[in-house]
């Protein structure tokens, strides 16, 4: 008998995961000292053996929730009616781009708790590992050109997109090409450019 979580089961743990940074985030900006793991189960409703489930510490927690406040919603970059995915999807890279270099050590902590836990084995079973914030927003800058791409296609161009832009783009850039920013953001959008056009239906041109 499969023990593989189900479809709801994953959407419950990533509530809760996205409920227990939700929680974190008010009270950094309520209290006038960062909140214990303790406080924040409390907030957000469950028990402190749930938060440990789904972070190895508070570190790791204040880390990810600083970067969870700052990443913007979809309607606060697409409010102008622009409906063409290569610049949409510019607009995801720069503000994800500009969110992480403010916060890069948020997430750098962010990251070096995460591989810590997997390596323990101490995350629990089926918990998401990440939030995953940009594959929303790719989603949100595809939305109008959907009749551009084959449903197939714009999976996989969405699923190649989330390889591009965020974080680890970001570590690549920096840490192995050791490029500065402006090489790093004309780089990406190269490869935007080039994922966009390689998606679309024949015919169907920017």
């Amino acid at each position: 008998m499969s023990t593989r979580p189900t479809a709801g089961r994953t959407n419950q743990r990533r509530r809760t995961r996205k409920a227990l940074l939700q929680a974190a985030s008010r009270l950094m900006q309520r209290l006038d000292h960062a909140p214990s793991l303790e406080e924040v189960a409390e907030e957000a409703l469950v028990s402190r053996a749930t938060a440990y489930r789904y972070f190895p510490g508070v570190e790791a927690l204040l880390a990810e929730a600083a970067l969870d406040i700052a990443v913007p919603e979809a309607s606060a970059l697409f409010g102008d009616g622009c409906e063409e995915p290569v610049a949409r999807l510019f607009r995801v890279d720069d503000a994800l781009h500009e969110v992480l270099a403010r916060n890069e050590g948020a997430m750098r902590v962010m990251l070096a708790q995460s591989l810590q836990a997997d390596a323990r084995g101490a995350r629990g079973e089926g918990v998401p590992a990440r939030q995953n914030r940009r594959s929303p927003l790719i989603e949100a800058a595809l939305a109008p050109a959907k009749a551009s791409f084959n449903p197939r296609d714009r999976q996989t161009l969405a699923h190649a997109l989330a390889l591009v832009v965020g974080t680890e783009a970001m570590l690549v850039c920096r840490d192995v090409l050791q490029i500065d920013d402006a090489q790093a953001r004309e780089l990406k959008r190269w490869m935007i450019r080039a994922l966009v056009a390689a998606a679309r239906k024949p015919g169907h041109v920017s």
